[in-house]
């Protein structure tokens, strides 16, 4: 039974369980169930902190885990990335008062407070420059007001409560995070956690794409398949009236209304379009 780390609380959990639940599995009904058996796809769920996920996959007691990629790569586990699930995005950043550090550089010998710290002192090796690192649990962004630290390092999503606390970022971003699919690093590990990325994939494809058919003129099929060429190849099968073919391809969820009128602009008829979210894929 493939057994799989699930995010128990925090900005990930309600994402993850809404994606597993759209590929097929069965998910808690109620925060407290911190382990679910689902049987009929041979899977067990354990629902973790997310911040020990990447551990628990490192170490081979769980097959697979969904994290962050920040803490995948804090943690410094053997547990390595799959596959990223498009949601949970968010920048990893340097931040202080203006005036006072306003390089990477400026931070050498300072103090850099953070929940991060696997991560900032990686960060600060690979650019050369030495500071001291004060990890802490939560509340960065009062570091500097309460004279702990100097700057910080802080998963930034809108930059709302730095700005509140007199800080602004500084510098290129230390990393780009998501919501990631992982496994363990050990022989036969990818193989078993196929069927949960194929799954996965599939969600991601039909919350991106729609399914359009049309009836296009067959003079015209070359320039309908330009404006439609599909994931590989749009399908183009013939019809009863041998002037006119039958188009099949899926198309970016963004902007399909603007590609209906253009293929209503080119001569195409009876347009139709598939939402291939509500279908298991």
């Amino acid at each position: 039974m493939l057994r799989i780390a699930v995010p128990n609380k925090g900005s990930l959990s309600d994402a993850t369980v809404d994606m597993l639940r759209e590929a097929g599995y069965r998910t808690r009904r109620e925060a407290k169930e911190l382990v679910v058996t689902d049987a009929d796809n041979d899977v067990e769920f354990f629902y973790l902190r997310p911040r020990d996920i990447a551990v628990y996959v490192g170490s081979g007691t769980v097959d697979a885990g969904v994290t962050g990629r920040d803490l995948l790569l804090d943690s410094g586990s053997n547990a390595v990335e799959v596959m990223s699930l498009g949601f949970g995005r968010s920048t990893f950043r340097y931040a202080g008062r203006p005036g006072h550090v306003a390089t990477v550089e400026d931070i050498a010998g300072k103090r850099v407070a953070t929940s991060y710290a696997g991560l900032v002192r990686a960060d600060l090796e690979r650019r050369g420059v030495s500071a001291a690192v004060v990890r802490l649990d939560g509340a960065v962004e009062t570091a500097i007001t309460l004279g702990v630290a100097d700057c910080i390092a802080d998963v930034v999503e809108t930059g709302t409560t730095l700005r509140n606390q007199g800080l602004e970022v500084f510098g290129e971003p230390i990393l780009r995070s998501e919501a990631v699919l992982i496994r363990g690093d050990r022989p036969g590990e990818a193989v078993a956690v196929e069927v949960l990325q194929r799954r996965l994939a599939g969600v991601i494809t039909a919350r991106t794409y729609v399914m359009l058919d049309y009836d296009c003129p067959r003079e015209l099929v070359e320039k309908a398949c330009e404006l439609t060429p599909g994931l590989e190849s749009p399908t183009v099968s013939p019809l009863q009236d041998e002037a006119w073919v039958a188009v099949r391809a899926m198309v970016p969820r963004v902007g399909r209304n603007r590609l209906m009128d253009e293929l209503y602009d080119l001569g195409a008829r009876a347009i139709l379009v598939t939402d291939i979210a509500a279908c298991r894929l």
